[in-house]
This record gives C-alpha cells, sequence and structure tokens, in this order.
C-alpha cells in the first residue's frame, strides 16, 4: 500500500515542479466557454543545447562557394553529391544545401509534394546575440557595447533564450507572455508549458514560468483522488486542507493544491484528444508528440494563445565524432519536426503553430583537427503554416576565413541579423504590438526589422 506523511508529499509536488502561474479550474473551464479557436496561436521553441554546428546545416551549393566551404572545413566537410540541394526564392538564382539527414525539413522548404504543396519552412542566415549593429572594425576595436562571455555555453544560452545580455533572469517568451495576460489576450495556466524541465525563455518578470509536463503523459499526481477513501488520498486532502502558520508552507500548499486540480484538468482534456500523425521514438519525437496533444486540447483548456519549449542535447562537438554526431542528431530534429508539422495539420492549427530553433550558438568554419570550437553567429530554421516559406532571410555571411564576417581566423561569424529581430518577429505574429515589442525587446530600437517571415 503507498503511504506518504507530509514531509515526503511536500518534497513530491517541489519534484514535479509546480508553478504559482496556475489558473484555477474554474477559470479555464469559463475561457473554454469563451475563446474561438480561430484566435489560437502557438509558439514552439526547439532548443539545440551545446551549440549546433550550423556550417553544416545550411550550406553553399554553388559550385566555386561548394569548393570554398570544402577547403576551409576541411574533414569536416560535406561533400557536394550527399547534400539535399534547396533554390530559395529570394537569393536571385543563388543554391544553397540541407545537411544529408534533413530530407524532412528540406521537403518543408521547397513544398511541391501532395502532403506540403507549398513551402512551409524558411531559414534565418547568421544571427546571434547583439547589441547594436557590429562590423568586424569595430569588434576589433571594441567601439560599440557587445554580449557579455560571448562563445560561453550557459551565456549565449541565455542571452538566446532571454534577448537581454548581462546575467539574465527572465526569458523573451516570458516577459511576452505576461504582457500579453496584462492585456487580456494570454491566459495563466496551460498557456507556458515545457516538456523538458526548467528553462528561461518562458520565465518572466514577475509569477509566470513554465509549467513542466512529462513528455511521456505520466503528470505525477494521477494516482490522487480527491473524493477518495483510500489512505493515500486521504492524507493528501488533509494535507491541502491544514492551515500552515508558516507563510511559505502555506503559499506552497495553496500552489500545491491548484497544480493538483489543474492537472486533472489537463489529464481529463488530453484523454479527449485524438490524434493520428505518427511521430519517431526519440525523446525529441516524444516532446513534440506530447506539446501536438497538449495543442489538440486548446479548446477544452479555453487557451488561445500558447508556448512550448522542447529540446535536445548532444551538439557540443569539439572531438572526432562531430560529423556522426550531427548526423543523428539533425536526422532526429528533421524527423520530429517533420510528423510535428504534419500533427498540426490533422488538427487543423497548421497555420496557428510556428515552431522555430535556437541553439547556444553555431561553431567555427575552420576545424580544430577533429570537430569545431565555439562560434557566434547561426543559422536557424522556421516551419509552420504561417511560414513564407522557400526563402532565406538575413544575410548569409561571406565565408571568406579572415574575411569581413569573420571576428577572428577561424571563420567565427559575427552575426549579420540580430536574434532579437529573429525573435521579435515571432513576437509581433503572436499578437504582440510595437510598444510590446519594445518592452520585450529593448535593444531592438537599434535594427531594422521585422524580417517578414511570417504572415
Amino acid at each position: 500500500m503507498l503511504t506518504m506523511n507530509k514531509r515526503q508529499f511536500l518534497k513530491t509536488g517541489a519534484a514535479f515542479g509546480l508553478s504559482s502561474g496556475l489558473a484555477p479550474f474554474g477559470q479555464l473551464s469559463a475561457l473554454a466557454q469563451s475563446v474561438p479557436d480561430d484566435d489560437y496561436r502557438a509558439l514552439v521553441c526547439l532548443f539545440m543545447f551545446g551549440g549546433n554546428d550550423s556550417n553544416n546545416l545550411l550550406i553553399p551549393y554553388e559550385p566555386a562557394e561548394h569548393s570554398r566551404y570544402a577547403r576551409a572545413r576541411s574533414n569536416l566537410a560535406l561533400a557536394r553529391d550527399s547534400l539535399l540541394a534547396i533554390a530559395p526564392s529570394n537569393t536571385g538564382g543563388v543554391r544553397y544545401a540541407l545537411h544529408p539527414a534533413m530530407a524532412g525539413l528540406a521537403s518543408l522548404f521547397n513544398g511541391g509534394s501532395p502532403a506540403i504543396p507549398t513551402p512551409k519552412a524558411a531559414f534565418i542566415a547568421n544571427t546571434g546575440p547583439l547589441l547594436v549593429p557590429t562590423s568586424k572594425a569595430q569588434w576589433q576595436a571594441r567601439s560599440v557595447p557587445l554580449p557579455e562571455n560571448l562563445f560561453s555555453h550557459s551565456d549565449q544560452q541565455a542571452q538566446w533564450q532571454a534577448a537581454l545580455y548581462n546575467r539574465p533572469a527572465t526569458g523573451w517568451g516570458g516577459r511576452l507572455a505576461e504582457r500579453l495576460v496584462a492585456e487580456g489576450t494570454f491566459a495563466r495556466g496551460y498557456s507556458v508549458i515545457s516538456v523538458t524541465g526548467g528553462n528561461l525563455w518562458e520565465t518572466g518578470d514577475a509569477s509566470l514560468s513554465a509549467y513542466k509536463v512529462s513528455a511521456s503523459g505520466d503528470f505525477g499526481f494521477d494516482f490522487y483522488n480527491p473524493d477518495g477513501t483510500d489512505p493515500l488520498s486521504i492524507a493528501i486532502t488533509e494535507t491541502l486542507n491544514d492551515t500552515h502558520q508558516h507563510l511559505f508552507e502555506q503559499g506552497f500548499i495553496d500552489v500545491m493544491g491548484r497544480s493538483i486540480e489543474v492537472q486533472r484538468v489537463l489529464t481529463q482534456a488530453l484523454e479527449g484528444t485524438t490524434l493520428t500523425t505518427v511521430f519517431p521514438g526519440t525523446d525529441l519525437g516524444n516532446q513534440l508528440r506530447m506539446i501536438a496533444r497538449l495543442i489538440g486540447a486548446r479548446t477544452t483548456l479555453g487557451l488561445k494563445k500558447q508556448c512550448f519549449f522542447c529540446s535536445i542535447g548532444g551538439f557540443d562537438t569539439h572531438g572526432d565524432d562531430q560529423l556522426d554526431r550531427q548526423n543523428q542528431l539533425l536526422g532526429e530534429i528533421s524527423e520530429a519536426v517533420t510528423a510535428f508539422y504534419t500533427a498540426t495539420v490533422e488538427l487543423g492549427v497548421a497555420d496557428k503553430v510556428t515552431t522555430f530553433s535556437a541553439s547556444d550558438f553555431s561553431r567555427t568554419f575552420t576545424s580544430n583537427g577533429q570537430g569545431s570550437d565555439h562560434g557566434w553567429g547561426a543559422h536557424h530554421f522556421v516551419v509552420g503554416g504561417a511560414v513564407h516559406g522557400g526563402q532565406l532571410y538575413g544575410k548569409f555571411p561571406d565565408i571568406t576565413v579572415g574575411g569581413p564576417d569573420d571576428s577572428g581566423g577561424q571563420g567565427n561569424w559575427i552575426p549579420t541579423t540580430s536574434s532579437e529581430v529573429y525573435a521579435a518577429t515571432l513576437g509581433k505574429w503572436f499578437g504582440a504590438d510595437d510598444a510590446t515589442l519594445a518592452q520585450v525587446f529593448p535593444q531592438l530600437r537599434y535594427f531594422s526589422g521585422p524580417l517578414g517571415f511570417l504572415g
């Protein structure tokens, strides 16, 4: 028989990452009756931890440029005949290519198939954290302000997720959500969800933070019945109904009670969601499948905007296994993202859900003799029915080692597009007006934008 004392109960609750940003069941029920489905929007952040070498994600395909790429990358170069060619409609006929493991993403970019008749993916070239537009001369002279601790995993992960550059404590997704809450267009509770644990991107200025959901669908307190007569349910109910003298303990118990109540609503909502799309059985595939199921429950939960965070790790490829490891990881991403897009089509929300990639940084264009080292500017992708697909946004760097876009002598690209502009383009589509964008992205005023990859 399961038994649990008060201390164990409190520890169990903490392990499930309960958030004070949860809405009571009554509020969610009322929202479910009042939210028109045509207002729905969702952002899905796919974070590649470790620093994906995007020099092998998006590759020059024209023969002369590919030859330059191959000479500079040496043992890291991918053979031209192995690549998946793409022809962006806005590059004047200049062709690029994707990593051979990304067939699904290539099909989303190219369109033209019965399943994907029009392009649903786009790339943003050479984007990264900047405080102001920065040239090589300015970088070398340190004559403009720069983000702190460039090339550091923890700092660059934080800067990408925060769009703030001095030890940020909040993320741009969380700050955006809080401002939309204040405007009445965003609900707490299941509007901000992580299927991969804690993250900065979904952390707001005040009380809003991510509600953590297991990708497996195990929500932790499914065994509890508030009307149950079993000893465990009775013990939990008594604990929740106790009055505690210590303010922090009482506050935690209050959050615990709301969490359990809302969790029961979520479990019931997911039981009513039908999804036939087949996902790969990888960790990322399971994460995106859970996100698709949660999106399928949007009307039951009364939600018109949601932010989701998922992730995949293993990209810190300094060693000689870089090519094999990246081939595996990018293949997992391509398969999972393609399945997720298919699921949004099945759910009838393909044009209301946008998935975007982010990572610590890219990596050096030159090899360290085995793998590649920490970089700065990176190439990223966006996928969704609202994406103006088949196009390359931003400016692809001059791949000359030591050239005008190289911060040093290793092909460490100075970003030509601020990651803040990339994020603000997503935020504008999500529903933020110019005043809100200026609050969420304080450096945005120094850059031109948005990029225009979303309609």
